[in-house]
């Protein structure tokens, strides 16, 4: 594939989650940063553009000056798609003018700062000829397509139980607020209704809709927060009907001490079940009733082909989080090529997160909050907004 030229938004000196997404961009050498706006502060965008060799005439003050003057130069010098790393209440006006001015859209998620702004977004898509993904980093393991491909088999039978954890102890005191990181989470003017359900619990809920394919109908949902004078919350449970009947449970916890990003799913079936760990991302556990539990391995034996195309270096090497995320990264820009030929471009076609996921994942935050606060025990999970 040609390299495919991309901007980025936010990510400036500073921020943690634009250095990673650039290292996912460029692990398969087929994306190029060309332009970014990567502060609010004009000089700040300069010196960071300027240390990561961004031509200093590409290095924006702001996103609209970005979007227009990008717009604005001859189709093979202008920026193909934009990378979208802004706190969460950026993700919909970059998106929205990124796709009025042509330009294909990678956002972080939650897509949005609410489930209004996703669903204008998606009707917003639905007017342009451009593409848009969703950065759910997780889906991108080779061993997760590998779960979702046995699951799809219908090795494991019907599915009857799903539970999901992603528990991490960064926010589990007062005084770790101070850091940038922490301060824009817990803002509801810039993070939203929720901290801990929109930065992590939307994951969990992302990864075990899309490794059982199975759709998240009902829940019933006890968030907290933990520590004193937080306005959102920072640890919860949510008990889950999904739309084959079978239940489930999801942990999310920002405030469990000595956690990492402890992400686990487990899916049990009436004939087998199979359990994943990010700490340990290259092995799936495949169990039985009555006979050996199986321990496959990324890269060893017979692995499907979604599974197979997301390996980089041979069996027994260490693959994770960057490897994964680049797969987000390289299968979008797969999705590019193929519209730019003409071919098929659908999300589900090139295994990308798209706006559907979006809209279901602010749905998931937004309705988990709202069954918290209420003394009704089960909600039907609506894709609409209570406004």
């Amino acid at each position: 594939m040609k390299k495919l030229r991309m901007g980025m938004v936010g990510g400036g000196q500073g921020a943690f989650i634009g250095a990673v997404h650039r290292m996912a961009a460029f692990l398969d050498g087929n994306i190029e940063l060309v332009c970014g706006a990567f502060s609010s502060d004009a000089e700040r965008s300069r010196q960071s553009g300027a240390a990561l060799n961004v031509d200093e005439h590409r290095c924006y003050a702001s996103y609209e000056d970005m979007f227009k003057k990008e717009a604005s130069l001859p189709a093979d010098q202008r920026m193909e798609f934009v990378a979208i790393v802004t706190p969460n209440y950026l993700h919909f006006p970059v998106a929205k003018m990124a796709i009025e001015q042509g330009f294909h859209v990678l956002s972080d998620k939650p897509a949005t700062f609410d489930l209004n702004e996703a669903l204008a977004l998606q009707a917003l898509i639905e007017q342009h000829n451009t593409l848009y993904g969703l950065t759910h980093t997780y889906n991108g393991y080779p061993m997760i397509k590998q779960a979702k491909h046995l699951v799809a088999e219908g090795e494991l039978g019907n599915i009857v139980k799903v539970v999901v954890e992603y528990s991490q102890g960064w926010l589990a005191s007062k005084d770790d607020e101070e850091s940038k990181q922490a301060s824009w989470r817990l803002d509801p003017k810039k993070s939203g209704i929720s901290c801990c359900m929109g930065d992590i619990g939307v994951h969990a809920a992302n990864l075990a809709e899309y490794v059982s394919a199975l759709t998240i109908d009902e829940l019933c949902a006890d968030l907290t927060s933990t520590v004193s004078d937080r306005l959102l919350d920072d640890d919860g449970t949510v008990l889950l009907r999904f739309s084959n009947g079978a239940k489930g449970v999801l942990l999310s916890s920002q405030i469990a001490v000595g956690e990492e990003n402890n992400l686990r799913l487990r899916i049990y079936g009436d004939k087998k079940s199979l359990e994943w760990w990010q700490m340990e991302p290259n092995t799936l556990w495949l169990k039985s009733a009555n006979k050996p539990t199986q321990m496959l391995r990324a890269g060893i034996g017979d692995m499907c082909e979604q599974a197979q195309n997301a390996l980089r270096v041979p069996a027994g090497h260490p693959e994770g989080y960057l490897e994964a995320f680049a797969n987000v990264y390289q299968n979008f820009a797969r999705q590019i090529h193929a519209f730019q030929l003409g071919e098929d471009a659908t999300n589900e076609t090139h295994d990308v997160p798209g706006i559907k996921e979006a809209v279901r994942g602010m749905a998931f935050i937004e309705n988990t909050v709202r069954a918290s606060q209420s003394e009704t025990k089960w909600h039907k999970l609506s894709l609409t907004s209570a406004e």
